[in-house]
Order: C-alpha cells, then structure tokens, then sequence
C-alpha cells in the first residue's frame, strides 16, 4: 500500500507546491506551520486551499523523504 492510499492528495495540491514547502522548510524562512501565507502568494491560493496542502506536506513529509528518517545513529536496537 502506497502514501497516496492512505492519505488523500488535496485536488489543489501539486507536486511543484510540495517541492516549494520542500525548499521553504530547507531555507529556514518560517515556522511551517506559517507556510500557508507564502503559498497563498506564491501559488494565488485561498487560506483554505494552502492549509490543505501544508497539512497534506505534513502528514506525508516523512513518507516523502525515508532518507532523512534513516539515520543508523537515531534508530534504537
């Protein structure tokens, strides 16, 4: 079962916006929970519409990038 079968991608949300909350997040410009804001101007979004698609690059942030919940020195045995 993939992420896209348990968490529905938002039908406003496209992959361009998840690599700029990517980049906005590796930048260090906001709190993500800010993000929103910056999506409404960069991509004319509603606040409602840009809250779903923050929320959706969160609940799939880590599916999205295994390589940086990988480290050998962070997991238990």
């Amino acid at each position: 079962m993939n992420i896209k079968d348990r968490i529905k991608q938002p039908n406003i949300c496209t992959e361009e916006q998840l690599v700029y909350l990517d980049d906005l997040r590796l930048k260090g410009k906001t709190n993500m929970f800010g993000a929103g804001e910056y999506l409404e101007d960069e991509f004319c979004l509603t606040r409602s519409e840009a809250n779903e698609v923050v929320g959706y690059w969160m609940d799939t942030f880590s599916k999205r990038h295994p390589e940086l919940f990988n480290d050998p020195e962070t997991i238990s045995t």
